[in-house]
């Protein structure tokens, strides 16, 4: 182990320091490297990322997004071609003189988020809500795309040939 000297400047005073490798390596592990992409790429603090879930059904794609404090006028949602795309932006709360914020973790900022839709949804009846801060987008199936069950006939006999027998 090396001793490492650092200067704190609070203090106005040099400090000596063990060097161990296994505590850097333990802060180089918590660092997190797409924390700083999610803070928007022009330098804008904080930027609003929701989560999504995406699922499909047998006869629809439905879409979820986690969008707490936003209403209606403040989401947009378009189908171009089979691409859709959900973007919106959610406000910063204005902030008072004199008024002291012990934390401050609540992201602002706006979003664009696009998927591609496989061939046969129906883009004419796609529906989106938005309900107790939850988006719900259902993008159903053409009819003509859904799986059908095919039923299997056979001719009575099993699997030797032999005829079965009828109880």
């Amino acid at each position: 182990m090396a001793i490492i000297r650092r200067s704190d400047p609070e203090r106005g005073l040099a400090r000596a320091r063990t060097w161990d490798p296994f505590e850097m390596m333990q802060e180089i592990m918590r660092a997190d490297p797409f924390r700083e992409l999610s803070r928007g790429f022009l330098g804008e603090p904080g930027g609003f990322v929701p989560s999504f879930e995406v699922k499909e059904t047998k006869d629809s794609f439905t879409f979820k997004a986690d969008l707490p404090g936003l209403k209606e006028d403040d989401i947009e949602v378009s189908l171009s071609g089979n691409i859709l795309t959900i973007s919106g932006q959610r406000q910063e709360e204005k902030k008072d003189e004199g008024e002291r914020y012990y934390a401050y973790e609540r992201n602002y900022g706006s979003f664009t988020r696009s998927f591609t839709l496989p061939d046969g949804v129906d883009a004419e009846h796609v529906q989106a809500e938005l309900k107790d801060g939850v988006l719900t987008l259902v993008a159903p199936k053409k009819p003509e795309v859904q799986p059908k069950r095919i039923d299997v006939k056979g001719t009575g006999t099993g699997a030797g040939g032999e005829k079965k027998a009828k109880a």
